[in-house]
């Protein structure tokens, strides 16, 4: 009976494997995690990227330049236009273009009304995830606007499809005005009346701080970029040490953190919402000093002639007819171009070799050494906690796994 009974390895019963998504509320049907539990502590996560991959990059190399935009959208899908203005950027560094200053500070404008919106969702769903429910319906009316303001301009409210290599799609309309000036006025007073539900609320400090803490050089070494790395102290922002479409002309701060957790990550989101309206603010006052003119370069061997010149002129119609079929005439090269996304850096690599497509894109999505640190972050502490954390990294799966 010895011999039998030593043969026999015991079982360990505190240990238990679940699946954290994506069916979990918080993984909102797009992300799964494979939780090892003992008990309510967790001492193993393992975050199962590629799950919504959708081969984003791989089709690109067989849809011409402007055509990839419309796949930009479904990137981050939070903010889509900000990854239209970061690939069409890309673009233009390859052709050494520079577009017209409408153009620029009109990319501008929307980026910064796209940053409000994804935080507004960031730190909304978060909350919701978390319990509080309430600040969740106090921002969403105020992301509507700056959806309403997406669908004047583009004629779309989430994949916008707004730009084209060389500028933009089209000008903004004249209704888009008072709109923005209203979402101006409105806007502050709601993100006054989150902070007053959530800043000071002893339940919210108890749920986010200290939960996910990260130090300036572990951040690094992970790759973080955007707000979860200005959390932890890093005051790194493209808009500033690389500054693109004039940012440089724009006065602005970077707000930033002192711990990393969950509680500072969204005390940075809140200020960058409010830094954000500051550079709305100067890029409508910009556009009054501009005025009329035109928002897409002047050269049809990039964008095409407007319809009146290819009805009446015949070098409008080669032109427009080369486009389509032909594609622009790209320069042999590489480039990386980067820009400062809702969520951090994104970045575009492409290389041509002359053709009408991509030889190669590759996206260096903001979320991917985000995510990549989840284990580190929550091993040892509750489910609850990886809840709060998971909100609070603002991982958007179509940029992850793309």
């Amino acid at each position: 009976m010895d011999s039998i009974a030593t043969s026999i390895q015991p079982l360990d019963g505190d240990k238990m494997i679940v699946n954290m998504g994506p069916t979990h509320p918080a993984t909102h049907g797009t992300l799964r995690i494979v939780l090892e539990l003992e008990g309510e502590i967790i001492t193993r996560a393992t975050p199962e990227i590629g799950y919504l991959h959708r081969g984003v990059e791989k089709l690109g190399e067989h849809l011409s330049y402007n055509q990839f935009v419309t796949l930009t959208d479904r990137l981050n899908y939070c903010s889509s236009i900000m990854n239209n203005v970061g690939y069409a950027h890309a673009v233009e560094k390859l052709l050494d273009l520079e577009i017209p200053e409408r153009a620029k500070v009109i990319r501008v404008l929307v980026s910064e009304l796209a940053r409000i919106a994804d935080h507004v969702v960031c730190v909304g769903i978060n909350a919701v995830d978390i319990g509080a429910f309430t600040a969740f319906l106090y921002l969403f009316k105020q992301r509507e606007t700056v959806y309403d303001l997406f669908e004047m301009s583009a004629g779309q409210r989430m994949h916008t499809s707004f730009t084209r290599v060389g500028g933009l799609f089209r000008d903004l309309p004249d209704d888009f005005f008072p709109l923005a000036e209203r979402f101006l006025e409105e806007c502050p007073l709601a993100i006054d009346e989150l902070e007053k539900l959530l800043t000071r609320n002893p339940i919210w400090h108890d749920r986010t701080k200290g939960v996910g803490a990260l130090s300036p050089e572990e951040a690094l070494s992970w790759g973080y970029t955007g707000p979860c790395l200005r959390a932890c102290g890093v005051p790194q922002d493209l808009r500033k040490s690389q500054p693109y479409l004039g940012y440089d002309q724009y006065d602005f701060d970077i707000p930033v953190g002192t711990t990393g957790d969950v509680f500072d990550r969204y005390l940075v989101r809140v200020e960058e919402m409010r830094q954000s309206l500051r550079i709305v603010r100067q890029a409508l006052d910009k556009l009054k000093e501009l005025g009329p003119g035109p928002v897409i370069v002047d050269d049809y061997k990039v964008a095409l002639p407007p319809k009146e010149k290819v009805y009446t002129r015949m070098e409008s119609l080669i032109h427009h007819f080369k486009l389509i079929m032909h594609g622009i005439e790209m320069p042999v090269g590489e480039v990386y171009s980067a820009t400062e996304a809702a969520n951090g850096e994104l970045g575009f690599y492409i290389v041509s070799d002359g053709g009408k497509n991509p030889y190669r894109i590759r996206v260096r999505p903001p979320c991917l050494p985000i995510f990549s640190s989840y284990e580190q972050k929550v091993r040892g502490r509750l489910i609850a906690d990886a809840v709060a954390e998971l909100g609070a990294m603002n991982v958007i799966a179509g940029e992850l796994d793309r």
